[in-house]
């Protein structure tokens, strides 16, 4: 086995220099927990942002991994295979949208979605209504058209030209809001709660005037779930936390237990704008993913998992407000169910850093904000774990006065 010196310098010689990661080598992991080369033990509130909602190694998906590779791993999309059809129909019946499409990932997803609106705008409105509106701050990946609807220059800057006519507006300004929407506009996208942004939540009000304006434009609003979606709020979707729902949504981490696999759903009125031919993918929706993505979702219907998501959330957001109120770092708690963020008044990344000399992994992003992403077999018990230790790091600087 190499040491953890080996793989972090193979690394830093043959990689693309485009991660600055921390120096922790995983080699294994069970349930809430991963395991360092040497066996050191740390309690996981990152789940591989987000992915690994059943945890570790999980008993039902590692058997069904075993049992479908030694059958058939991948297929062409020229041929049927069992699982796809039974994926989306199960997904079609959680979301209350009729069709989906399986990409490799959530960027990928993003881009289908956008590709749909455009035709369903040209459609509706001829070629000049193919306007997107997106929000500042927000998040959808790193390709060129999920890039063209990220509010935030650092994802943009050095890539451009990137796609024409994106409006960005205010998270939660209507005002904004109604006048960057008219009848050249095909899609509103945005997250319902900004993960890579900092946990931010769009207001009911705002989505509401979101809903009304898609509907007064014939525009599709989309839904960005990638993060924040399947089961993470304690819905099956966050869109179901808010009780608007989108013309499509977006989604991709945990379905597959950390698996390639991402789809977005769309209504008829939306999907039957496309053709055969005019979208496509090599690895979306293969057999195997699929029929993981089967097992995961019947995993967190039996094992009750949306329950646990909404106890064990209040509970970390209970504490995490208790940490904002005593200590002087801590500044703001964010989020719902098992995604959250603590606003701090420092960079966080060295309570990251400090953290892993404590057997925690925590996360951090937009420089100052602790996130949780933990997966959904956390217990109050490792909450607790987790709140000792930040308790101890954030104690370091002097607490708020009484």
């Amino acid at each position: 086995m190499p040491t953890a010196d080996e793989v972090i310098s193979r690394e830093r010689h043959f990689l693309l220099q485009t991660y600055s990661r921390y120096p922790l080598v995983i080699a294994r992991g069970k349930g809430v927990f991963l395991f360092d080369l040497d066996g050191k033990r740390y309690l996981d509130f990152v789940a591989g942002l987000g992915v690994n909602a059943l945890g570790h190694a999980h008993p039902r998906i590692v058997k069904t991994i075993r049992e479908q590779a030694a059958r058939v791993i991948h297929l062409s999309n020229l041929y049927f295979n069992e699982y796809q059809g039974q994926l989306a129909e199960k997904l079609c019946g959680l979301s209350g949208l009729d069709r989906a499409f399986f990409s490799n990932s959530g960027t990928e997803a993003i881009e289908g979605s956008i590709k749909l609106a455009r035709l369903a705008g040209h459609r509706a409105g001829g070629e000049a209504k193919s306007r997107l509106v997106a929000l500042a701050g927000s998040y959808h990946g790193r390709t060129f058209g999920a890039m063209s609807l990220t509010g935030q220059d650092k994802y943009r800057k050095g890539f451009e030209p990137l796609l024409e006519d994106v409006k960005f507006v205010p998270r939660n300004d209507l005002e904004a809001l109604r006048a960057a929407v008219d009848a050249n506009t095909c899609a509103i996208v945005l997250e319902p709660i900004f993960g890579e942004g900092g946990i931010h939540e769009c207001s009911l009000e705002f989505f509401q005037e979101c809903r009304a304006l898609a509907d007064r434009h014939q525009a599709a609003l989309i839904f960005d779930e990638i993060q924040c979606g399947l089961g993470r709020t304690g819905t099956s979707f966050a869109f179901q936390s808010f009780a608007v729902t989108p013309d499509m949504v977006a989604i991709a981490k945990p379905i597959a237990a950390g698996l390639p696999l991402g789809a977005f759903l769309a209504k008829e009125a939306f999907a039957s704008s496309i053709s055969a031919g005019q979208h496509g993918t090599t690895f979306g929706g293969g057999p195997l993913a699929c029929r993981v993505a089967l097992e995961v979702l019947a995993i967190i219907e039996e094992e009750k998992l949306l329950e646990r998501v909404i106890r064990v959330g209040g509970y970390l957001h209970a504490q995490l407000q208790s940490l904002a109120g005593h200590f002087a770092m801590a500044q703001e708690v964010r989020g719902r169910g098992l995604i959250q963020g603590l606003q701090l008044d420092a960079p966080a990344r060295p309570i990251v850093e400090q953290a892993l000399a404590e057997g925690i992994l925590f996360n951090s992003t937009q420089d100052t904000v602790l996130r949780f992403l933990p997966p959904f077999l956390l217990e109050e018990k490792h909450v607790d774990k987790g709140i000792r230790v930040l308790k101890k790091l954030l104690g370091k600087k002097r607490r708020k006065a009484a």
